[in-house]
């Protein structure tokens, strides 16, 4: 599980948004540190500069006696402290009061007003330290050639500025760890769940049709992607279900008329009978196992559709063409045919499917219906879509199999015993599907209604 989870694409994706997502808190840090460090130097050499202005205006009023006394009064104040650093010198760099022991080697050649970076060590103004500090100040020229050297000790800004690089590494690290622990777990749970719906692959595959997927519950996209499968799952079972009982049905179907086929042949090669009139039975046999397989191959193509023919249809002359096909076989039967065919709009989709769709349903309203029955047309729009309504007074079909008479080969008659090969109303669902057009059945009392709606 451990492999799987490193070489699972969440991982991989996690490990590449925990990088993005360490690289943008490190320039963040990055910038919040320069910042800091930026601000707290500008505040120390602002801090200089008042303390230069101060000494200037005290230089100016009182010389350099004055000048002096202030610097001293100033070391005293500061103590034990020492982050102001003074030191007042003669032209030849030699201390005369501050609490500098020695003129920093270099600021000796640094121009009057210039800024110096330099280390202190040893002792200032009697204080020990250990270690050298890093300090800055700004020289200025007096007359007589006196020189002044007024600065900051940046021990305490270094370790200010340490302090925040520590604290930013260590916010960084814990970050890195919590980013890289939640990338864990997550990609655990989804590799988790990937691994699911591999299991339930390999079941699938190994022949288990009615295996199906567990979702989740969260509604995230894994159990939408969940969901998804399942009805893909759930439609493929149906397809196969539908493949072998179409195979039963072909096989129950077209093994008598195969068999009839074949003896009418061999009564044929014996010299047996009228063979003129065997022949002509052999070849009608023919033309009716070729019907269906033509009917097969209609359905299949029309169901493997990418749309329907994008030409306008005028319904209310599809319908009545398909009247005036089936009125005539009708009223041989004894049977009328009521016929209510309102104009209605043009829509768009093949002329000849639907054509032979009202066909079919005709067909089967003429088989069905008995003598002095009654078979209703009609063609319905007003200001909603089209609706065609075809209605028989037969028998009707039971509630328990109104969508299974849309299967190939299915018989609701289970003698088989009228003519037919049960492809009709499966041409007539799969041209309304074509169309987008929703088809229902229902209780006529008697007989059946069926109805497309548009």
């Amino acid at each position: 599980m451990r492999i799987k989870l490193l070489r699972s694409f969440a991982f991989r994706q996690g490990l590449v948004y925990l990088a993005l997502f360490a690289l943008s808190a490190l320039a963040l840090l990055g910038f919040i540190h320069g910042f800091s460090a930026g601000y707290l130097s500008r505040q120390t050499d602002a801090t200089i500069a008042a303390e230069i202005t101060a000494l200037e205006e005290r230089y100016q009023a009182a010389g350099l006696a004055g000048l002096r006394r202030q610097i001293a009064r100033r070391v005293r104040r500061q103590k034990p402290t020492t982050s102001s650093l003074y030191l007042l010198a003669d032209r030849n760099h030699r201390p005369l009061t501050g609490n500098l022991s020695r003129w920093p080697a270099a600021a000796r050649r640094e121009e009057a007003g210039a800024w110096v970076d330099f280390t202190i060590g040893g002792a200032i103004d009697g204080d020990d330290f250990f270690g050298p500090r890093p300090a800055r100040a700004r020289v200025f020229r007096l007359r007589g050639g006196y020189r002044l050297l007024v600065g900051r000790d940046l021990h305490d800004l270094q370790q200010v500025r340490e302090a925040i690089a520590r604290a930013l590494l260590l916010g960084l690290l814990i970050t890195f760890l919590l980013a890289l622990g939640g990338a864990l777990v997550s990609s655990r749970s989804a590799t988790r769940r990937i691994e699911t719906i591999n299991q339930a692959a390999r079941d699938i595959m190994q022949g288990d049709l009615s295996r199906r997927i567990q979702s989740h519950g969260s509604g995230d996209d894994l159990d939408q992607l969940t969901e998804n499968l399942n009805r893909m799952l759930a439609r493929i079972e149906q397809l196969m279900s539908g493949v072998r009982r179409v195979s039963d049905n072909i096989a129950h179907d077209l093994r008598t008329p195969l068999a009839r086929l074949r003896s009418r042949l061999e009564s044929i090669r014996a010299g047996e009978g009228d063979g003129g009139a065997a022949l002509d039975e052999a070849l009608a046999d023919t033309d009716r196992l070729l019907a269906t397989f033509n009917s097969l191959l209609r359905i299949a193509r029309i169901e493997s559709a990418a749309g329907a023919a994008d030409r306008a249809i005028d319904l209310a002359a599809v319908v009545r063409d398909a009247v005036e096909l089936y009125q005539p076989l009708a009223e041989g039967k004894g049977q009328s045919v009521v016929a209510r065919i309102n104009p209605a709009p043009q829509v768009r989709g093949d002329h000849h499917l639907w054509f032979q769709a009202l066909a079919n349903l005709l067909d089967n309203a003429v088989k069905f219906t008995p003598p002095g029955g009654r078979i209703g047309v009609e063609l319905a729009a007003g200001n909603r879509a089209p609706r065609i309504t075809v209605t028989d007074s037969g028998p009707g079909i039971a509630e328990g199999m109104r969508e299974k008479v849309f299967q190939r080969f299915f018989r609701a008659e289970r003698s088989r015993s009228t003519a037919g090969n049960g492809l009709g109303l499966s041409l007539v669902k799969a041209v309304a599907d074509m169309h987008r057009v929703t088809i229902t059945l229902s209780d006529n009392r008697p007989g059946l209604r069926v109805t497309l709606q548009f």
